[in-house]
């Protein structure tokens, strides 16, 4: 999918593959709008969470020719448009965790950020940013 700004969806430096933020697109639109804990249910946040990870491995393999040329995931960074008395973050970027567990195996497994924002860009109410490293050349 194209970037909705001024920026690349992925960039490679040496062995290593850095996402811009994805967002839960699909079929360019957005899955759903909304804050996590209003309008959003959790349950449904998780899933937005794996449909953003999917996205972000089709970001990394436009840059690396092929998702086997994965070592591992280095970190992943998710950000929960969050209503004010929404605590439940971690639980959301699961999603987006366990999906890469799911894709990668053991080269899945990664550090990782789950944070609370007030508003992310078109009302989404997940985004998520991915550092993969690859297999030298």
């Amino acid at each position: 999918m194209p970037p909705l700004a001024s920026y690349q969806p992925a960039v490679r430096s040496g062995v290593y593959v850095y996402t811009s933020g994805q967002l839960p697109m699909v079929e360019g639109r957005l899955a759903v709008t909304g804050k996590v804990g209003a309008e959003v249910t959790p349950d449904e946040a998780k899933e937005l969470a794996r449909t953003c990870a999917l996205n972000a491995l089709a970001a990394v393999k436009s840059v690396a020719g092929d998702l086997d040329r994965i070592a591992r995931v280095v970190k992943v960074v998710g950000f929960v448009a969050s209503a004010s008395d929404f605590t439940g973050q971690p639980a959301v970027i699961n999603g987006a965790s366990e999906l890469l567990g799911a894709v990668l195996g053991d080269k899945g497994v990664h550090a990782r950020s789950a944070v609370g924002v007030a508003v992310l860009p078109l009302d989404a109410p997940v985004e998520i940013e991915v550092q993969v490293e690859l297999v030298e050349d």
